[in-house]
């Protein structure tokens, strides 16, 4: 049977990746390197890294050790050969940056948000994110996505379906973006896009089911099982912060009652404080406890006793590697640790307790940042293996 021309096409496709995958694993490598990890004949890898140095993704660095022939030459991924934005959408605060292909940070930029309703909200992040590409370097491939993380339910279309903290239904971020920009965009729920920061970037390094625990104004979640983030059958997984801790608990702006957000976030804190009549934000909370505040360490050790519960359900439920608690409380880790710890070990199930380790975010508040900037890299390693 004779080979079709698009039947060629898709195997050089598919070498392609292979190769370059390779270099991006373990470069540096030599092309007999990649012959021996890949299986690729040598002449096949040859003109597949050639393919490679001419479209500047991958460049020679000089020579390595010789095993008795030719000293041969080494070969190494260009990672300024494109930038991507990540833009973590917070309830009250805008938190972007310009990554090489690798997620070295470039630039970086926050910007607090007083406002919640869209079209002031995009009125704001339109010219964040020209900021951040105004200032990417020379590149073949320019900017090749934009990564966007936001507190709330997001189909795959990129349509914000809703999320209860900015009070936003139906929203089609990714349609605005892209008429603005003209550049892929990408959405996701920010705790999802924190989870992958934290895996590719971060303290999530190698572990293979965690349960990565984004703490801010609300709670979310985002799952990673198997080294794959999960996301459910709608792509909905991970909205933890709206189980009922509290059976005939408060009404949460979600519909439901007892919420566990109510009672383990940055906002219940900060409603705490307010019944207590101590005034400011998270900021001002740690500098109280840092002082000797009593009453402002219980209030902490209040919120870790509060996460503690729901994240013994979640070991109970997942019995992950590791549960991760990121986002902005992880600030606050000196002063909800023990009242946290002590929480899951009363009531997680032994057997659970096991193996499971209770990690702080590496990346502190930049998790999702990062995580959206890797979500816009990695749909371009997709686009260049198709194209």
């Amino acid at each position: 049977m004779t080979t079709t021309t698009g039947d060629q096409a898709l195997i050089k496709r598919m070498n392609t990746a292979i190769v370059l995958e390779a270099i991006l694993r373990d470069a540096p490598l030599s092309r007999a390197n990649i012959s021996e990890l890949t299986g690729l004949n040598k002449a096949t890898v040859s003109s597949l890294v050639q393919d490679l140095i001419d479209h500047q993704l991958v460049r020679e660095t000089g020579t390595g050790a010789s095993s008795g022939g030719r000293k041969p030459v080494m070969l190494e991924f260009v990672a300024t050969a494109g930038y991507a934005v990540g833009i973590d959408l917070g309830v009250n605060y805008l938190r972007g940056v310009l990554t090489d292909l690798r997620g070295a940070v470039m630039a970086e930029r926050t910007l607090p948000l007083n406002e919640a309703q869209p079209e002031e909200v995009f009125g704001v992040l339109r010219p964040f994110v020209q900021e951040l590409i105004d200032e990417t370097p020379a590149s073949p491939f320019g900017i090749v996505g934009i990564g966007v993380g936001v507190p709330g339910l997001v189909d795959r279309q990129g349509t914000v379906l809703f999320a209860p903290n900015l009070d936003w239904r139906d929203i089609p971020l990714r349609d605005a973006l892209n008429r603005t920009f003209g550049i892929p965009v990408l959405i996701d729920n920010e705790a999802n896009v924190g989870a992958i920061g934290e895996q590719k970037y971060g303290i999530g390094r190698g572990i293979s089911n965690m349960v990565y625990v984004s703490v801010g104004i609300g709670i979310g979640t985002g799952l990673i099982l198997h080294r794959e983030l999960y996301k459910g059958e709608s792509g909905f997984s991970g909205e933890m912060g709206h189980l009922s801790i509290e059976a005939n608990g408060r009404p949460c702006r979600c519909g439901n009652r007892g919420c566990w957000e109510l009672y383990a976030s940055e906002q219940a804190l900060l409603e705490r404080a307010a019944e207590d009549g101590i005034a400011g934000g998270l900021d001002e909370l740690l500098a109280e406890a840092e002082n000797g505040n009593a009453a402002v360490r219980e209030m902490f050790a209040e919120i870790g006793r509060s996460l503690g519960v729901g994240i013994a359900n979640i070991v109970n439920v997942f019995n992950p590697n590791a549960v991760l608690i990121g986002n902005r409380m992880s600030r606050a880790r000196v002063w909800i640790e023990d009242a946290l710890r002590e929480t899951v070990e009363q009531r997680a199930l032994n057997f659970h307790l096991r193996n499971v380790r209770l990690l702080y975010a590496e990346l502190g508040e930049r998790s999702a940042v990062m995580g959206a900037a890797e979500t816009a890299i990695a749909a371009f390693f997709v686009r260049l293996r198709s194209a």
